[in-house]
């Protein structure tokens, strides 16, 4: 099943996602006016057959406005660095990776850091930064990963069966504070750095090998990955972050971007005013969102 939230008749609703008819069905009962209702269903393991149960209309996708299917984290989006082959070199040459240590440009282990809760931003948001707080200010397209599940100590064989489903994500980045700081949780973790959505797909629906995720600027496509590609593959970082600590229900990994950011380009090209960033994931949707400078 495909799960999210919608702005509707100025009313915020859960919504079941038809993405072959571009259609929404509306939740009712207690989930109608639940705080965190994609959250809820998660941690309660409410099943598509119940979800049916409780429809109470539909709208099309054009009568709509989607929003971030999380109302808020249950704590910081787990992202992974360097996690794309062509990726890794790409940053490692660009002059922005303050943390190298002249270390191989494909790390031995996973790289994780977090984004705050407060970067969260919704499918078609404004990316919104000071540029006199950073003028380097980069785009990251995604494939987010939603543990269904809590857990601890997951071997890799188990590790999918953790998983509740699988979102699009862009880890927008302020190249400058991440290399001014030699640590990336600030250049990370700016308001509106981490647009989410347009919905959730359970794993069951969209299986790993069919994902891929593809991001534009501009209408010029930058950026091609498959999940199948990483370096680190979705069983590992759970297992990886697993044996650190408990997974949560709702907890979001972002597994990294495959290369094609804009340090990567010759020269550079770094978001500016008025910028349309579309990330597109194969069954996930898209995040079509526009820069803005205040």
């Amino acid at each position: 099943m495909k799960i999210g939230r919608v702005s509707h008749q100025g009313r915020v609703r859960m919504v079941v996602v038809d993405e072959a008819s571009s259609r929404v069905a509306f939740i009712g009962g207690s989930l109608s006016n639940h705080p965190n209702p994609v959250q809820a269903v998660i941690e309660r393991r409410i099943t598509a057959s119940e979800l049916d149960a409780l429809k109470e209309g539909e709208a099309s996708f054009s009568e709509v406005g989607f929003l971030a299917p999380i109302s808020v984290p249950v704590r910081n989006i787990f992202a992974v660095g360097k996690n794309y082959t062509e990726h890794a070199a790409e940053f490692d040459k660009s002059g922005f990776n303050a943390t190298s240590s002249g270390a191989a440009a494909v790390p031995a282990f996973p790289q994780i850091f977090t984004k705050a809760t407060t970067s969260l931003a919704g499918p078609t948001d404004d990316i919104r930064f000071d540029p006199a707080h950073t003028a380097s200010v980069d785009y990251e397209g995604e494939i987010g990963v939603v543990i269904g599940a809590e857990c601890r100590n997951v071997a890799p064989a188990d590790a999918l069966g953790k998983v509740f489903g699988f979102i699009a994500l862009n880890d927008v980045t302020a190249r400058d504070l991440q290399k001014n700081h030699a640590q990336w949780f600030l250049g990370k973790s700016l308001d509106t750095f981490c647009p989410l959505g347009p919905w959730i797909s359970t794993a069951d629906e969209s299986p790993v090998e069919s994902l891929e995720v593809r991001t534009w600027v501009n209408g010029e496509l930058r950026q091609t990955g498959v999940l199948t590609d990483l370096i680190f593959d979705v069983p590992t970082l759970i297992a990886t972050l697993s044996r650190a600590m408990t997974l949560l229900p709702g907890d979001i990994i972002a597994t990294g971007t495959p290369v094609g950011v804009g340090i990567g380009q010759t020269p550079p090209k770094f978001l500016q005013d008025g910028d349309l960033v579309r990330v597109a994931v194969s069954g996930l949707g898209e995040l079509n969102n526009r820069v803005r400078t205040r």
